[in-house]
């Protein structure tokens, strides 16, 4: 593996004042390819996350765990003006602060963008909020439910009877924080080129919204608003996943070659022949016709088998994989997505890597997630704050240092 010196954020230090989710993948991203990110936390229980654990989960949440590995974890109480006065003397030394609290929470605090500007003018500010900078819905908190909600996600997905399903992920979340991550760097850039800082701004909407491509460009083409189909294509015919006699395939017809080869796997070269499949367009308008026929011609063998066959015959096809059987397999490994990382009790976890490879390598923070305020004193060293002032800020409750399994929540 790549030594941390030498990845292409090396040097580079982020302030993460955010919790949860969005802002911890920008941050998780950003460690992974090298910065020193030091996460903000309040204690003594931390980021909410911190207690997203199920029965029987020891020590740290899998979820805190995946989520914050590599980082540092200062204790912070930002309520207090000595906290705020850390966070701006931090937020000095640092290249780029991220955080996703509800619009003005920070700005009340006196630690906004422009407040953290004052200070460091080359600061990059990334904020995530709930439904964006501006508009008449700004000020409310954003929830990746509701704004998948929101944003229509929720509507095109479920069953083709009509009964909604959310995504199994957190869509909005994740790409929230990839989104950052992205417009955070890109602001990067161009201060190495200006040597000016400045604020980069998404959302869980934004987020949200940029997974409807399809069906925005449906609806702006002819005013047609799309309804769940379960896992079919809205565009493409057959596009979807099917049952087998044992397990389940995902198909892809994306163009008349693959659908011919189709047709001829699975036995059936008079479909070709059939004026309701001819064309792209005439699939589409006769898909539920078409799902039975397929449905009924994969039903005579295993989907291990109709992968194999259809496969060999250049059709796009793999199988149905659950969660164990999609990590477990020899290709998420070969990519480098299934990686090995310190535990905080000791050991190593397993964990997902980062989906980027730089010259061949997939870099990833190999050490573990913090506990609240691991790292207090070590980063306030680092910043210059004196024995004496860190004395000061602990005595007060403005900062803390957590002990050996102090502050991590019940579960």
């Amino acid at each position: 593996m790549t030594p941390r010196q030498e990845l292409p954020l090396a040097g580079v230090r982020v302030l993460e004042l955010g919790q949860i989710m969005a802002a911890p993948i920008c941050g998780l991203m950003l460690s992974d390819m090298g910065a020193d990110v030091i996460k903000i936390e309040k204690f003594p229980a931390g980021d909410d996350s911190r207690g997203y654990a199920k029965p029987g989960d020891p020590g740290l949440a899998p979820s805190f765990m995946m989520l914050n590995r590599g980082k540092r974890s200062v204790a912070v109480d930002i309520r207090k003006p000595a906290g705020q006065a850390v966070i701006k003397r931090l937020a000095a030394g640092c290249d780029i602060v991220t955080e996703n609290y509800r619009r003005g929470k920070l700005e009340a605090l006196g630690l906004g963008y422009q407040h953290l500007h004052a200070v460091n003018p080359k600061l990059v500010y990334c904020s995530i909020t709930g439904y964006g900078p501006n508009g008449p819905l700004s000020d409310k908190g954003g929830f990746d439910l509701v704004l998948q909600a929101f944003s229509g996600l929720i509507s095109v997905t479920g069953s083709l009877e009509g009964e909604l399903a959310k995504p199994g992920n957190s869509v909005a979340d994740i790409n929230a924080g990839i989104l950052a991550a992205l417009g955070s760097l890109t602001a990067y850039i161009r201060r190495l080129r200006t040597g000016e800082g400045g604020k980069v701004e998404t959302s869980l909407l934004q987020a949200s919204l940029q997974q409807m491509y399809w069906f925005a460009a449906s609806y702006f083409s002819n005013g047609s608003i799309a309804r769940p189909m379960g896992t079919a294509h809205p565009l493409i015919a057959p596009y979807q996943t099917f049952r087998c006699k044992e397990g389940a395939i995902a198909l892809g017809g994306g163009n008349q070659a693959n659908w011919q080869r189709i047709a001829e796997v699975l036995g059936h070269p008079e479909w070709l022949q059939d004026a309701r499949f001819q064309s792209g367009r005439d699939r589409l308008g006769h898909q539920s016709v078409l799902e039975e026929l397929i449905t009924e011609a994969l039903a005579s063998h295993t989907a291990n088998h109709w992968v194999e066959v259809l496969d060999a015959a250049g059709v796009p096809v793999g199988p149905v994989n659950n969660v164990k059987e999609a990590l477990e397999h020899e290709q998420s490994r070969a990519v480098s997505m299934v990686v090995e990382a310190d535990h905080g009790d000791g050991g190593t976890t397993r964990s997902l890597g980062l989906p980027i490879h730089f010259d061949g390598d997939a870099p990833y923070a190999r050490s573990a997630a913090p506990r609240v305020g691991q790292q207090t004193y070590e980063v306030l060293r680092e910043f210059g704050f004196s024995e004496g002032e860190i004395a000061e800020l602990d005595g007060t409750g403005a900062v803390c240092q957590a002990r050996q399994n102090e502050f991590q929540p019940a579960i």
